[in-house]
């Protein structure tokens, strides 16, 4: 829907089933290898980060609460930073081998790292916000947060879907670059041109609501899991060794 020739105004639905009718199952899947057995390093490297950079800094400096955040403290935002770098430059050549086969384009390894800028200020946005958003869900909803399953996977799909909105341009203009979609020119040249030519601001927002039904089901879940792990890391005591 965001960058390949064709389907510049199909919606959801639209897309979906022209997918279907022309290649079958196997062309609602494409691209899918990458971020199969790639998002589950990405996903680990940048919670392990956070929480390495989140505990370190459990001092003075990093407990600092940011004015007018409800108390936010600093050592959310670096540790967020430093998680949104190590994600970026896991994720990048995944998502461009990903968004290349999905428009069925030949990738080459001394490309996999196009888009990078982009991602990494896509991410940066996405994570410090999301972990903004978890640890105020945290602090101010303690007992909705302790509610087994769901807790976890609404405050960790709210917060993903809520961060996702706020990047989205960011997101399409990274599909876009990737895929080499149209003039060669700057990100925020493509923003412009989306905004003069597809509807206004709201074109940058194109793909949205399967994004975020993505985003919200992935993320609730992966929640879940995490905090699962957590509880029995902590019972059978590997925490103390």
């Amino acid at each position: 829907m965001q960058a390949q020739s064709g389907f510049e105004k199909t919606n959801m639905i639209n897309t979906f089933i022209k997918t279907f009718k022309a290649q079958g199952i196997k062309g609602l899947y494409r691209g899918c290898i990458p971020p199969l057995w790639g998002s589950g390093i990405y996903r680990s490297a940048q919670f392990a980060v956070f929480e390495a950079v989140y505990t370190h800094q459990d001092q003075s400096f990093g407990k600092y609460e940011l004015p007018g955040t409800g108390g936010i403290q600093l050592r959310v935002l670096t540790a967020g930073m430093c998680a949104s770098t190590i994600r970026a430059i896991i994720e990048t050549p995944l998502d461009y081998a990903k968004v290349r086969g999905q428009i069925s384009k030949k990738w080459q390894l001394s490309q996999v790292y196009t888009g990078f800028g982009v991602t990494w200020a896509r991410t940066m946005g996405l994570m410090c916000t999301y972990f903004i958003l978890v640890d105020s869900g945290r602090r101010h909803f303690p007992e909705q947060f302790k509610k087994p399953l769901i807790g976890p996977f609404l405050t960790s799909g709210i917060a993903a879907t809520l961060a996702w909105w706020i990047v989205w341009p960011l997101e399409y203009m990274k599909c876009q670059v990737q895929c080499d979609y149209g003039k060669n020119v700057s990100v925020l040249e493509r923003m412009k041109i989306i905004i003069k030519e597809r509807g206004g601001f709201f074109g940058l927002y194109r793909g949205l609501m399967p994004g975020t039904i993505r985003s919200f089901l992935a993320n609730g879940t992966s929640m879940i899991v995490m905090v699962t792990a957590q509880r029995k890391v902590t019972e059978w005591g590997l925490r103390d060794t």
